[in-house]
């Protein structure tokens, strides 16, 4: 399967102004379920600013002790996770990363196992390209009025499960309807 998971404000946005996620509601329990959530995965596919995004903390979570345990076990995750870019930009990546530069519609329906898409204008993409089978948002108790809006088009889903975290998020998970 072809997932994508992504906070999201009660206003449907993704990030504020300037990629802002600082209103994301993330602590330990949080980072638990999706250091749970993710080690399954067989690959994570980014685009290059969201690759950028991870490139500055999780390899180097060992030189912040102070951070909390979730923290540390993801950053493990994501050093050993097999991963995609796909950048016109980048000719080479480290952190067992391969650059592509366009989507293969029918390449992505043959890689084994279940795949993690992070990224906006990725996900677009594979929306677009309707290689999108699972949506998981975590719906965080805020309105931010401005940024990027997660769905951009029309997209119709199947809601699936429900799960309500401490801090106030709520997972919603949506499958192709």
């Amino acid at each position: 399967m072809i997932i994508t998971m992504t906070s999201i404000s009660l206003d449907g946005f993704m990030e504020g102004p300037d990629h802002d996620i600082s209103w994301h509601h993330v602590d330990d329990e949080m980072h638990e379920h999706f250091n749970e959530e993710l080690a399954k995965m067989s690959r994570f596919v980014d685009g290059r600013r969201n690759h950028e995004t991870m490139l500055a903390a999780w390899p180097h979570t060992d030189e912040h002790p102070e951070w909390p345990r979730p923290m540390h076990d993801f950053g493990k995750i994501w050093r050993a996770m097999p991963k995609i870019v796909y950048s016109r930009t980048l000719d080479t990546a480290e952190w067992n990363t391969e650059v592509k530069r366009e989507i293969d519609p029918d390449e992505v329906r043959s890689w084994p196992g279940d795949s993690m898409v992070g990224g906006a204008q990725l996900v677009g993409s594979f929306f677009e390209l309707g290689l999108i089978d699972e949506v998981r948002l975590y719906l965080n108790p805020v309105a931010i009025g401005a940024g990027t809006l997660f769905f951009k088009k029309p997209n119709a889903l199947a809601l699936r499960s429900t799960r309500a975290f401490g801090n106030g998020v709520v997972e919603l998970i949506y499958g192709r309807r």
